[in-house]
């Protein structure tokens, strides 16, 4: 048996293994709502803006891309708001407020009728996506017991990185066959699954007594917060120019049939999987040395792909490790937010979801213009690989200050501080 750190009992291995499951069931609801638009941007382009699709859809798919910086402007301004505002209350209870709020929004998203209404649904939709996957963190962790965070972090967001796998996949299909209205209706059946589950499995933990608005958004007035923040905001933006468009770049650069596309995506899922298991486990040992290696490969990723994606072998490894090392750099930018965010907790745990999609918005948003502007489907794969070098220049700085810091006696408070210090 095991205690629970914030539990009220003792459960088996097992039992735990339950809830955690349950936990990344949510990641997997949200990783099919989040990715499923990319690829049924072209069947979401035609429904919603059937005018200017017959005109240009080069011009509709771009435009059509809204609704996925729709999505991630939700998430970047509701995961810091609900966190800092409920961080007082029990995390079971704010787990399953948070899962029937997703519940209704995606089916709102299914059945509102235009183009504008859409976008508002998504936005609104979103609004719990980072507080999901932040309170799931720290109660994954507690799940998980001390030294294994990063890891607890990992199994949420392995339920993300497997509906990349099958979720998106299936549900893209899905929504090929049946249209992209039945496909949401799909993934809000998966919400209120994991509702049920989360009902059952995850045990009661308490909120922070001692938790504040003041106190959470505190974590604001700490320059490496900022700096953690900007580099999932703009490095994590090379997996999002590329993501948002991979539907028409498989099948206008490389060649491939519309069917082919959800193959595509799984290959991008296997990636994800494998990068976010890799990155939980290497983060535990240097959030620093991590952090450096996955901008590298995705860096790498990025300019293969560029060169290659006009043959199928090309976009496939392509695509796979943009994948893997962007799902790789996901737990180790959320660990750096928790070692400098201190005591600001909550918080910090749903800030990584908003920096990230920053990213997607901005990805999106970027690849969409070049697009528009008549550079292609291979522009965008350009776009992200300045994003990345962005982020690595910010990665750089913000551990070169933590040494800077060292060097002068000047006390470093977090952990991946001290190590950077000792290691640099």
């Amino acid at each position: 048996m095991t205690q629970l750190p914030n539990g009220p009992t003792t459960w088996s291995p097992a039992r735990i293994r339950f809830a955690l499951l349950a936990l990344s069931l949510g990641g997997f609801g949200i990783g099919s709502t989040e990715f499923v638009a990319m690829g049924l941007l072209p069947q979401i382009a035609a429904d919603l803006l059937p005018g200017v699709h017959a005109v240009s859809p080069d011009d509709a798919n771009a435009q059509a891309g809204w609704v996925i910086s729709a999505y991630a402007l939700g998430v970047v301004v509701g995961a810091p708001t609900i966190a800092a505002a409920a961080a007082r209350w029990p995390r079971k209870k704010l787990l399953l407020t948070l899962l029937a709020a997703f519940t209704l929004g995606t089916i709102a998203s299914a059945l509102l009728p235009t183009f504008g209404l859409v976008l508002v649904a998504r936005f609104v939709s979103a609004l719990p996506h980072g507080a999901y996957f932040g309170i799931a963190s720290l109660v994954a962790a507690s799940l998980m017991g001390p030294g294994k965070r990063a890891r607890g972090v990992a199994l949420v967001l392995s339920g993300l990185t497997i509906a990349n796998v099958i979720g998106v996949p299936a549900i893209t299909w899905l929504g090929q066959v049946a249209g992209w209205r039945i496909a949401y209706l799909a993934v809000a059946a998966i919400f209120a699954a994991t509702f049920l589950a989360v009902a059952i499995a995850v045990p009661w933990q308490p909120g922070d007594p001692k938790a504040t608005m003041a106190r959470e958004l505190k974590a604001f007035t700490r320059a490496q917060v900022w700096f953690a923040l900007a580099i999932g905001a703009i490095g994590f933006g090379g997996l999002f120019a590329v993501y948002t468009y991979v539907a028409p770049l498989a099948t206008e650069v490389t060649g491939l049939d519309p069917s082919a596309v959800p193959i595509v995506l799984i290959v991008i899922g296997l990636g994800m999987t494998a990068g976010n298991l890799v990155g939980g486990r290497l983060a535990d040992w240097s959030v620093r040395r991590s952090m450096y290696l996955f901008f590298a490969v995705l860096a790498a990723a990025l300019v293969l792909l560029g060169f290659t994606a006009s043959t199928l072998v090309g976009l496939c490894v392509g695509v796979f490790v943009v994948g893997g090392a962007s799902a790789a750099l996901s737990p180790t930018i959320q660990a750096r937010l928790m070692d400098v965010a201190r005591d600001s907790q909550s918080i910090a745990a749903a800030l990584n979801h908003s920096a990230l999609n920053i990213g997607n918005a901005t990805g999106a948003f970027l690849g969409g213009l070049a697009i528009a502007a008549g550079y292609g489907y291979v522009a965008p794969v350009w776009i992200g690989l300045a994003l990345t070098g962005a982020g690595i220049v910010l990665a750089l700085w913000s551990f070169a200050l933590d040494r800077a810091r060292a060097r002068r006696g000047v006390d470093v408070p977090y952990a991946t501080g001290a190590v950077a210090a000792i290691e640099g």
